[in-house]
């Protein structure tokens, strides 16, 4: 670029500054070969790389697929970190992860050997067509705000409300404990 070149816009909702310390809540699911294994296989590729500390995982849930396309159950997680680095790194990094354990793009909301969504970012409000924050599906998930009130009681849904009004809304029949399958925390 020179410097007679227009400046390019910063697409990213903080401006591309590196933030104070914001809480981030992702979900994972996995409906696709050894779902567990590939559930664990994220969590340590999430941590693997600086810029995220862990704060919590939640137990493992089954669940039925979201978006009326026949398909395997997934087995579902949430987790929260905290991090400084900017949402748009963040994504470039789940979309990373799930690249590599080969994720396929062919049907929406189809079945898929790894999902991992951003939910929120701190309080990050975003229209961006590339990062909607907070998840602009999260409120009607069961899978989603089921295991995030395992970990965050008190949570709350940007622009939503309380996590556990909205698990009362959108109701568990779909989503059942898996206490048996265990996955370890990032070391």
């Amino acid at each position: 670029m020179t410097a007679s070149d227009p400046p390019q816009p910063d697409r990213t909702p903080t401006g591309g500054h590196m933030l104070s310390r914001q809480r981030t809540v992702l979900s994972l699911g996995s409906n696709l070969g050894d779902r567990l294994d590939n559930l664990q296989e994220a969590i340590d590729a999430l941590f693997d790389a600086p810029g995220l500390t862990f704060v919590a995982l939640s137990p493992v849930y089954e669940t039925a697929p979201w978006g009326g396309i026949e398909q395997p159950d997934f087995l579902n997680v949430v987790v929260m970190a905290e991090t400084r680095i900017p949402p748009e790194t963040l994504l470039e990094r789940v979309l990373s992860i799930e690249d590599a354990m080969r994720r396929e793009r062919v049907i929406h909301w189809g079945p898929r050997t790894l999902d991992i969504d951003i939910v929120t970012f701190g309080d990050v409000v975003s229209d961006d067509p590339d990062l909607t924050l907070p998840h602009p599906h999260a409120h009607e998930r069961a899978f989603v705000l089921v295991p995030w009130a395992d970990i965050d009681p008190g949570a709350v849904l940007p622009g939503r409300g309380a996590v556990a009004d909205l698990v009362a809304a959108v109701g568990t029949a779909d989503v059942t404990l898996r206490g048996e399958l265990i996955l370890q925390p990032p070391a």
